[in-house]
């Protein structure tokens, strides 16, 4: 059997993702996800003048570039009495650095027709992404300044590389611009003479000149590897601070190497998506520096993609979405990105349970060895029990370096996170019967992780000794202020589970009853209040929704991920309660994805692309924020998120199979990259997520091998503490 190309690299994999927030501190522009016009870009145009655009935004172009595979393309025609107005935003991804680091602004300009200095366009630079704001706190902006003073004439068919510094431009606003708080670089009409021009732009970035250092080194060890649709190249490099990116080369068929794209430093592999089987592909990388000057090709290497059967293409998807809780991962503690790119010091306690899940699956799967995992859990393990903790409780997110906690929404988030914890610990638990041999190091990880465990005081987050709930947060400095009892049906059921298995700090399992599936009016309410509807108030539904009847849910059930996050461990299978007439959780689950799939085929909001193989409402990124989309109307806003159907592969596994097709083979070339599907994608605006999130892609893992062969659930299930568990719920049921 072919042993993964990741386990022959893994030992040389170096930590790699703290360069990306060094990157985005500088980057503004350098590459479009979509093929034909920018979604981080807005053209409008004033007549009698013209300026050429694709849905108000900036066309793309693909034929001349500096990095590859685009850049951006404004033609005009600047007429007396019009005006336009082309501009250039900073993607806004979760958790990016709100500053940008440097006090000169470079671009890179290429006209294939020569335009005069006093030919090119006004330059603004602004700290907003509008221009015009109402009854808001207005944006600071400069005063407009001839781009032509800065690039002087440009010549035809040459790149020319522009500096501007930023502290000689002055504030045109009620406020002083701050460079740093740059969000958009915004072209405008100049000089109306009434011609057509053509400027390509590339490679914007804020930073301060650089001292003069050699070239990058070569990039070595390069290999690929082909897949269904794709080819993975992967190399090994030692980065100094002149590096700006990997370019990647390739020879399709035979043909002449041309650039395909760029990689970002501390990343050492490419997905190139060629969107056929059996093509041969040659590749080359070399590393460039901020001036574009590259360095020696490194040695050649050949891949071809082949047609793929179910099963392979299953341990492809979970080869690639594991790769973000295997390199990935903060290098420090081992733990999960909240979302990547993002914040480099930001880990998230429940993304990292979810990715312990997903190592153990790449153990089982030979994507690592078990030595390699259990050296990871480890590093975890230490990681958490030197973190701050609130009652045995980790906060939702942590230094990755530090261990402190990191009030990511404010003050008052200052503390323990139960829902947080759970999801650590259910992958905890789980790996602690997975590693339960009789070596030193797996009964040393055996202890430490009971350990973590039975000092998680469960009953402290029920408030007092009457009270019916458990409670999300504690903090030492607001107590419970934030109140915010558990009540489900919703994606915490864990939580009770766990507080009532705990043999240390246990609840009552009456709570499961009291709290989680409570009959109160505050019950009723809270389930109310979320979803706009009484459907399932009463935590019971009852209600047929598409010809499914919904035995325990809220409305039609709610995002997917309620279905998920319980469940990547804990088997559905093994619990019903009063609710379920007789039925497992696990039908009541596969009935919720089942409702979800027939409202996208209904899809009576008529978005583009849903579909019988493009389905799946749930928590994701979203164009504009973070959505929570669920089957209806007032939670269902055209985004779709790739998690929702793949991680529901035991539940619906031929529409899931179905969707993994679609996305991969029809949608791979956007949808697809180093690790897998990306979070998001909304037909309907032709937007695509520029990150991914460690929510999302370790719970693709975990499910689908759940499906494959019930691996986590009958891990997690051999824990004696859960057996004891079910068997208090048992004698509560009645």
């Amino acid at each position: 059997m072919r042993r993964p190309l990741i386990a022959t690299l893994a030992l040389l994999l170096p930590s790699i993702l703290p360069a990306q927030t060094a990157y985005y501190r500088h980057a503004v522009f350098d590459n479009s996800q979509q093929p034909d016009y920018y979604w981080n870009s807005s053209a409008v145009a004033t007549a009698p003048s013209t300026l050429e655009q694709q849905n108000w935004r900036l066309p793309v172009e693909t034929k001349n570039f500096l990095s590859p595979p685009n850049a951006l393309r404004l033609h005009w025609r600047s007429e007396p009495g019009g005006g336009w107005d082309a501009e250039i935003h900073l993607v806004n991804f979760r958790n990016r650095l709100p500053e940008l680091s440097g006090q000169t602004l470079y671009l890179w300009l290429y006209a294939p027709q020569g335009i005069a200095a006093a030919d090119l366009p006004d330059l603004v630079l602004s700290d907003a992404r509008e221009g015009l704001q109402v009854a808001t706190f207005p944006g600071s902006f400069t005063a407009a300044e001839p781009l032509g003073k800065y690039a002087g004439d440009l010549p035809a068919g040459q790149w020319v590389q522009v500096r501007i510094p930023m502290a000689a431009l002055h504030a045109a606003s009620v406020y002083a611009f701050d460079p740093a708080r740059l969000q958009s670089v915004i072209f405008h009409q100049g000089r109306a003479d009434d011609a057509d021009h053509t400027l390509i732009v590339d490679q914007v970035r804020v930073d301060d000149e650089r001292a003069a250092a050699p070239r990058p080194g070569t990039p070595v060890q390069v290999t690929a590897q082909g897949y269904d649709r794709h080819v993975v190249v992967h190399w090994e490099s030692t980065e100094t601070p002149a590096l700006a990116h990997y370019v990647i080369y390739r020879s399709r068929n035979g043909s002449s190497y041309a650039p395909v794209g760029i990689q970002l430093p501390g990343i050492h592999r490419f997905s190139d998506f060629l969107g056929q089987s059996g093509v041969t592909a040659r590749y080359r990388v070399t590393a460039a520096d901020w001036r574009n000057r590259e360095s020696a090709a490194s040695a050649t290497v050949t891949a071809t993609t082949h047609d793929m059967s179910d099963d392979e293409l299953l341990t492809m998807l979970q080869e690639a979405a594991f790769h973000y809780n295997w390199e990935g991962a903060e290098p420090h503690s081992g733990m999960a990105y909240e979302n990547v790119p993002g914040d480099d010091r930001i880990v998230a306690t429940g993304a990292s349970g979810f990715g312990i899940l997903a190592l153990l699956v790449g153990v089982d799967r030979h994507f690592i060895t078990r030595q390699q995992g259990l050296d990871r859990l480890l590093r975890i393990v230490g990681f958490l029990e030197h973190a701050q903790r609130y009652h045995g409780a980790w906060s939702h997110y942590m230094n990755g370096a530090t261990g402190q906690t990191m009030p990511l929404f404010g003050m008052l988030d200052n503390g323990g996170d139960l829902v947080e914890t759970a999801f650590m610990v259910q992958g905890l638990l789980t790996a602690r019967q997975y590693f339960n041999g009789p070596s030193v190091a797996e009964r040393d990880l055996y202890q430490r992780i009971t350990r973590l465990w039975e000092t998680v005081e469960w009953d402290w987050y029920r408030e007092n000794a009457q009270s019916d709930f458990l409670y999300w947060h504690w903090s030492p400095q607001w107590g419970f202020q934030i109140h915010h009892p558990l009540i489900g049906f919703n994606e915490v059921m864990v939580v009770y589970l766990l507080a009532i298995a705990s043999p240390t700090h246990g609840v009552p399992a009456q709570m499961y009853y009291s709290g989680w599936a409570s009959q109160s009016q505050r019950a009723a309410d809270y389930r109310h209040g979320w979803s706009g509807t009484t459907d399932g108030n009463h935590y019971a539904n009852g209600h047929n929704y598409f010809g499914v009847t919904l035995d325990v849910g809220v409305g039609r059930g709610g995002p997917l991920f309620f279905t998920h996050y319980s469940f990547l461990a804990f088997d559905p299978h093994r619990l019903h309660d009063r609710y379920t007439g007789g039925a497992s959780y696990f039908d009541n689950n596969r009935n919720i994805a089942l409702i979800n799939r027939a409202y996208c085929i209904a899809n009576p909001k008529h978005y583009a692309g849903y579909g019988a193989d493009a389905w799946g409402l749930t928590a994701s990124d979203g164009p504009a924020d973070y959505v929570a989309a669920a089957p209806d109307s007032a939670d269902d806003l055209g985004t779709i998120a790739l998690t929702g159907a793949l991680a529901s592969f035991p539940y619906t596994p031929d529409a899931s199979m179905a969707a993994l097709r679609h996305y991969y083979r029809d949608l791979g070339a956007e949808l697809w990259d180093i690790y897998g599907p990306r979070d998001a994608y909304d037909p309907s605006v032709n937007w695509v997520s520029p990150i991914y999130m460690g929510l999302n892609q370790a719970p693709i893992v975990a499910m689908v091998e759940n499906y494959r062969t019930g691996l986590l659930w009958k891990t997690f299930m051999a824990n004696p503490e859960i057996a004891v568990m079910l068997q208090k719920l048992d004698a509560v049921e009645p």
